[in-house]
């Protein structure tokens, strides 16, 4: 009978043996698997006997406190809870911006602090974008896209009991790669004309460039007609710019003919002059408010004369009369 009973084992060993290859193929119940399984009972059986639980994590927010075109400062809020009665260490945070899968930003945040027995701590990680490092790694990413974003967050926490566990968190978004406004003078309309002081109004296109609309709240500027400036100013201006739209604004300068000598002549004859033009805009968007550069050099412009039913001078048209050309001629 031992002779008969020795295949019957052989037999049943080789069984186990096939039906444990066809669980591991099938991925489940392998033997790595029962492992991991037994580890995490007897981990939770030892949070249980000890009174220790796990911490949990989430990012509660992404914030931009300061955005321009060259690069973009955000914050992002990490909200850890300590449910145990004793404090727990942050050990390490890891952090990582991506987008599309193709890295940003990475760091490491060492030491982030302790979260208090039964309590709870926002941990800000500060992470800065420089645009010109990733539009010149990136050469698809363009001024004026809107990028999407995953902020990935690791925290490497030290629990009694547990030793350190790692938590991972993450969150997704959007964040602009903004263009600067292109700004032209279009026309210097003048309202008063002397050679002491001459009011004037000039008549600025601003184009948006950019996927998003940009609303203007204020800007600042300086003129220069050829060499000489004929100033500046700071202003309150409303403007709604849609996306890859224009707006057309008016901006109040006062400047001194007399200073510009014979360049004068031409200028008064209608002629088109050289300008340039400098400043910055406040736009709110929809990712925060931003302060952008406008410039503007070689471009060239026109005086216009402002008539008595409120238009202007054509293009073609001589914008003084003769007996004005014989007074103006007076003082060359």
């Amino acid at each position: 009978m031992a002779s008969d009973d020795k295949p019957e084992t052989v037999e049943r060993v080789s069984r186990e043996k096939v039906d444990e290859k066809e669980e591991t193929e099938k991925g489940g119940g392998g033997f790595l698997d029962k492992v991991k399984g037994f580890v995490e009972e007897v981990g939770e059986k030892i949070e249980e006997a000890f009174g220790f639980s796990k911490p949990t994590a989430e990012v509660t927010g992404v914030h931009i406190p300061h955005i321009n075109h060259e690069k973009a400062d955000i914050v992002v809020d990490v909200l850890v809870k300590n449910p145990n009665s004793v404090p727990i260490p942050l050990v390490d945070m890891n952090y990582l911006v991506d987008s599309d899968g193709r890295k940003l930003v990475s760091g490491l945040i060492p030491n982030p602090g302790t979260i208090h027995a039964h309590g709870s701590e926002t941990v800000k990680i500060p992470v800065t974008l420089i645009y010109d490092d990733i539009k010149s790694t990136y050469k698809d990413i363009k001024p004026g896209n809107i990028m999407p974003y995953r902020v990935k967050v690791d925290l490497i926490i030290n629990v009694p009991v547990l030793g350190k566990i790692t938590i991972p968190v993450e969150k997704t978004g959007e964040i602009p790669v903004p263009y600067k406004p292109e700004v032209d003078v279009e026309k210097i309309h003048f309202e008063k004309f002397s050679f002491e002081e001459t009011l004037a109004s000039l008549h600025v296109k601003i184009e948006n460039k950019n996927d998003f609309e940009l609303a203007l709240k204020s800007l600042d500027y300086q003129v220069w007609l050829g060499e000489h400036s004929i100033g500046g100013a700071e202003l309150q201006k409303s403007a709604n710019i849609g996306k890859h739209d224009a707006s057309h604004i008016d901006l109040p300068v006062t400047f001194r003919p007399k200073e510009f000598g014979s360049a004068l002549w031409g200028i008064i004859r209608g002629k088109a002059t050289g300008y340039t033009m400098k400043g910055n805009v406040n736009v709110d968007t929809p990712f925060g408010a931003m302060k952008l550069p406008i410039s503007k050099e070689g471009g060239t412009t026109r005086l216009k004369k402002k008539k008595e039913d409120g238009t202007y001078e054509g293009d073609d048209e001589i914008i003084f009369r003769a007996d004005e050309f014989r007074f103006i001629e007076s003082f060359f």
